[in-house]
């Protein structure tokens, strides 16, 4: 039986760390402070940013909300975009998207100071990611993946890692962390000739396409670790990953459950960036 790598103790560790660094910041004045923007009322977006505000209160980051409505003009939402910037007592900003208009979209991203943008919205947090240069963070949920290795002792230097998936999102960004850790990464998706082999091959496999069912059991081999950054909703109408967990978990040496394991660590990860940015933007004195 393949050890379960659950999301939860890795959130709440970080979770630990992250909320007396948090009350270092008090201590000298600085309240620790997230803005989540939000056009819509998209389920989604609703059921994150309440997971979001709750791991925020337990570290003891404030959260302020700008709520758009979807019919709302470009220049409001940059207008707002700048409010954030301005606002020195913000930190970080946390816009969900892609929105209905890409050009809206492109441009919100575009205006965000990358100083303030936790989870690599802008083009210059993403080069950041991709050349350890300049200012950025990477997306929380790549991030996340590297936490969830970290935290459960999988070393990653030297290792063979397949990622499935190439959006710039998770899979691009979480071959570059790899890479940084001096990871050997090979890039697949969903298009791969022999994709079942390439995954069979890696000591750790990352798997972010966004298909249920895509890695089925002639694609793991014994000892593998794997990284199920999927999440989908299966026939049965029920959460689930990339991985067919009932095929793959009695051969691999360990597996990260969907729901209950990446996903539960991105907001801990959202909170570090934002932290961090807070840390960054308010250096001690002397």
């Amino acid at each position: 039986m393949a050890m379960l790598l659950k999301g939860a103790p890795v959130a709440a560790a970080l979770s630990g760390s992250l909320a007396q660094r948090a009350q270092a910041l008090r201590d000298r004045g600085v309240v620790p402070t997230l803005a989540i923007l939000r056009v819509g009322e998209k389920p989604d977006d609703i059921a994150y940013e309440s997971s979001a505000m709750k791991r925020c209160a337990k570290i003891g980051v404030e959260v302020q909300r700008f709520l758009l409505p979807v019919s709302c003009s470009r220049e409001e939402l940059l207008s707002t975009v700048e409010a954030i910037n301005r606002d020195a007592a913000i930190h970080g900003c946390l816009m969900f998207r892609p929105l209905a208009d890409r050009a809206a979209n492109d441009a919100a991203c575009m205006r965000l100071v990358p100083e303030k943008d936790v989870d690599c919205m802008t083009p210059r947090s993403l080069a950041h990611v991709f050349t350890s240069k300049g200012v950025g963070y990477p997306p929380c949920t790549a991030a996340a993946c590297i936490e969830m290795l970290d935290h459960y002792g999988i070393a990653l230097e030297g290792k063979r890692v397949t990622v499935v998936g190439r959006s710039l999102v998770v899979g691009r960004p979480v071959a570059m962390l790899l890479q940084a850790r001096n990871a050997t990464v090979t890039m697949c998706h969903t298009r791969t000739q022999d994709l079942a082999g390439e995954c069979r091959r890696a000591e750790i496999l990352v798997t972010t396409a966004g298909k249920a069912g895509l890695i089925g059991a002639g694609c793991v081999s014994p000892g593998q670790v794997v990284i199920d950054v999927g999440i989908n909703v299966g026939p049965d109408g029920k959460l689930c990953g990339d991985v067919d967990f009932p095929q793959a978990e009695p051969i691999v040496s360990a597996i990260t459950p969907v729901p209950g394991g990446v996903g539960a660590v991105t907001t801990a990860v959202l909170c570090k960036h934002l932290i961090q940015a807070a840390e960054n933007l308010n250096p001690p004195c002397g």
